[in-house]
């Protein structure tokens, strides 16, 4: 099947890739631009956590919140009149989270080229129950040899993450055993 490991949730079925998957389009207006004249990074953010969140309350069945951004990649500058297409899909699952990859590409309204990639991003969402509390999500099952890659490439962004987070919170903690105040 996959190399993927046991679920912690064992008794929630898996759901491919594909069954979740989506794009979001949207067309870029002045009312997008930064002081330069290009569409402003905030707005392209926003339809990325858009598109991801959309990606993530379908894969979990319910409500999904932003627990981190990392990677967001702006490859070339969007253009007033460029037609955006943020295409987002769960890449893998824990038991209350998911890492979902986003591909932004652009492509001009008025013109017949194909669509150039101007962006990418991955995001981590959390499934949250209407308490707010972590809920159970359904594994991830890549279906294609480019799903099981970002399934293995997911796992190790997360392995960075948690070492990350960890050798932050020791180093504070020997700071503060220190006695050095921020």
């Amino acid at each position: 099947m996959t190399d993927q490991a046991p679920h912690p949730e064992g008794d929630i079925p898996g759901k491919p890739t594909a069954a979740s998957r989506t794009t979001l389009s949207h067309i870029m207006t002045g009312s997008d631009t930064n002081l330069l004249g290009t569409v402003h990074g905030g707005v392209i953010m926003k339809l990325v956590d858009d598109a991801a969140g959309a990606v993530a309350g379908r894969h979990s069945g319910g409500p999904a919140v932003t627990a981190s951004m990392d990677e967001m990649v702006f490859l070339e500058p969007v253009r007033v009149g460029d037609l955006v297409h943020v295409r987002a899909q769960v890449n893998w699952t824990g038991r209350s989270s998911m890492e979902v990859g986003v591909r932004v590409m652009a492509e001009r309204w008025n013109e017949s080229t194909p669509a150039q990639q101007v962006g990418s991003a991955y995001l981590v969402f959390a499934a949250v129950d209407a308490d707010g509390k972590p809920r159970p999500v359904p594994p991830v099952i890549p279906e294609t040899e480019r799903d099981k890659r970002r399934y293995q490439e997911a796992q190790i962004r997360r392995t960075h993450r948690l070492a990350r987070r960890r050798a932050i919170r020791e180093l504070r903690e020997k700071r503060a055993a220190e006695g050095i105040e921020d």
